[in-house]
């Protein structure tokens, strides 16, 4: 583990749900989670998912979905003998699941990239269509040439999938739908192509056979997806037994494109780990960290609406310097640096 090396923002968490307004009258912003980083027009965004819910009264359990282009509050009584509500991010009721938040992307942008704001101008991105009811989360940019993409996850009572928008100037969109179907998140592009392909990490889900393992798709124009091959898989008795997930864009580096990932164990605790890929075939496997390389250790990490997790899925590189930025215990958006060079260091070559 080389917890020693994270030099941790000072101002974490740089934004608190406190730190935005709601989307609208009668809602509250419960968390602010996992954004997706990159730069433009000279500073430094982040596109956040903003997780909102009507305020809560006592013995009810309210929250929102999106139907018919606007949307609708459901209410159920705690006691009621159909709910099962024992986990703060997902509900049972009648059969169904339901998420207790409905999430949004919201812009914000700084000039030292550790104090944000809202910028004037640029819309919120909403879920829209039968497929993002539940909403959208997650998002991860990459930017090729003078188009950033964007794939979220896409959630509704069909499942979890992967959604893809465009944009060239961040007020207006391309839609592409779901690229790839449920259950399937995580989605990272190469910010470069390899031998004239996009490639994409990805995480297809399962409880029965097979598991939550990280795979590699190939496309021809970064729409359509193929050719899929599982890379990474869950451990065994280790800190990423239960289930993994790519972060941002692979990085580009001599030794190979490294990739920061999540781990997860039977706990749900959530750590940070790397592996590298073969720069000219990314399905090659080259080394892998054996202990995470950031573990949930501060308060803000350990207590909040999910407690005990770090999350990344946005990043920037200055030369030998990551920048990352993540989620912490599913409510703060925190920031922290790593030197390259010692993650690389920190891989068991395989």
């Amino acid at each position: 583990m080389m917890n020693e090396q994270i030099k941790r923002f000072s101002e974490n968490p740089i934004l608190s749900p406190m730190d935005l307004v709601p989307s609208r009258p009668g809602l509250e912003i419960a968390c602010l989670l996992n954004p997706g980083v990159f730069r433009f027009q000279g500073k430094v965004w982040m596109i956040i998912r903003v997780a909102e819910r009507p305020k809560q009264e006592p013995g009810i359990i309210s929250f929102p979905v999106l139907k018919d282009g606007g949307m609708e509050i459901i209410s159920i009584e705690e006691n009621d003998p159909e709910l099962i509500a024992d986990d703060p991010r997902v509900i049972r009721y009648k059969g169904m699941d339901y998420l207790t938040t409905l999430s949004h992307l919201r812009l914000v942008c700084s000039e030292d990239g550790v104090h944000f704001y809202q910028p004037e101008g640029f819309p919120l991105l909403l879920g829209e269509g039968k497929n993002e009811t539940f909403g959208i989360e997650d998002c991860r940019v990459a930017q090729i040439d003078d188009t950033y993409y964007l794939t979220y996850t896409a959630v509704s009572v069909h499942g979890v999938g992967v959604g893809l928008r465009t944009t060239k100037n961040w007020k207006t969109f391309e839609k592409h739908g779901m690229i790839i179907s449920p259950h399937n998140k995580d989605c990272a592009i190469f910010e470069e192509k390899i031998n004239g392909k996009f490639y994409a990490l990805h995480r297809p889900s399962s409880v029965d056979l097979g598991g939550n393992y990280i795979w590699l798709a190939e496309s021809p124009d970064g729409i359509h997806w193929g050719n899929h091959q599982c890379i990474i898989k869950t451990r065994k008795h280790q800190w990423d037994s239960k289930r993994v997930g790519a972060g941002a864009a692979p990085i580009r580096t001599a030794q190979g494109w490294l990739e920061i990932y999540h781990g997860a164990n039977e706990k749900h605790q959530y750590c940070l780990g790397a592996f590298l890929m073969d720069l000219t075939d990314p399905s090659k496997v080259l080394a892998q960290t054996e202990y995470p390389i950031m573990v949930p250790t501060t308060d803000y990490e350990i207590n909040g609406f999910f407690g005990e997790v770090v999350f990344t899925n946005g990043h920037l590189v200055n030369g030998d310097e990551l920048t990352l930025y993540y989620g912490a215990a599913d409510e703060f958006v925190c920031g922290a640096k790593f030197s390259i060079q010692e993650i690389l260091g920190a891989l068991k070559w395989l």
